[in-house]
């Protein structure tokens, strides 16, 4: 018990995440003169409205596992967060100088996936593409995962499979392109690299600290 009560100071960083939201709202809503980077294969990916569910299932899928990094091994969730936070700045950075968009499908028809989409549709205009949020956050939990200790195989299956999911559907439901997926993996690897293989983190009980690995 005195363990999770130490750990759970630690929680109040994922407050940086609606700070980082507001960030991209901003963005997204005053966008700059924006070009369409799709490739020729994108058209050959249908539009599938069922990918919708792991498409929304990103905002709890990000939210819950970063508490449980934070309560299985704080220093993974420490890293995690910084290569969230790092990864979101620069893909702003982005946003503000190469803005691009992605064409969306005329979406048709009755049904709860289908008013999903619009609703995402709705509240998230085609802008603030490449590299894809979404692919980037799913990504970094996916790696990150990989250094909790004394994990259970099949939690750390579900977070791959569900991943995996998240980042497809990104495709499916037309709201990213390939370039915005290969862009956020590639963003998020480099910087995981840095994080996780040459510096190190050291947790006490009123400080975190930084050093790099000799």
């Amino acid at each position: 018990m005195n363990t999770v009560l130490k750990k759970t100071p630690y929680l109040l960083f994922l407050l940086v995440i609606p700070v980082l939201g507001l960030i991209y709202q901003f963005l997204n809503t005053h966008p700059t003169d924006a070009v369409q980077i799709s490739t020729a294969l994108d058209g050959y990916i249908p539009f599938l409205p069922i990918f919708i569910i792991p498409y929304i299932l990103w905002y709890a899928y990000v939210f819950l596992y970063l508490v449980y990094f934070c309560f299985k091994d704080t220093k993974v969730y420490l890293k995690t967060i910084i290569l969230i936070v790092v990864g979101e700045l620069i893909c702003f950075a982005i946003y503000f100088f190469f803005q691009t968009t992605v064409p969306r499908p005329q979406v048709q028809g009755d049904g709860i996936l289908i008013d999903l989409v619009k609703l995402i549709y709705l509240n998230d205009r085609p802008f603030n593409c490449f590299p894809s949020i979404h692919v980037l956050t799913t990504f970094a939990i996916m790696l990150g995962s990989l250094h909790i200790k004394e994990k259970h195989p099949v939690t750390i299956l579900f977070i791959h499979i569900l991943g995996s999911l998240i980042i497809i559907s990104t495709l499916f439901v037309k709201q990213h392109v390939i370039p915005d997926m290969i862009g956020s993996m590639f963003l998020v690897t480099f910087l995981y690299g840095i994080l996780f293989e040459f510096y190190q983190v050291r947790v006490e009980e009123k400080k975190t600290i930084f050093v790099k690995n000799k």
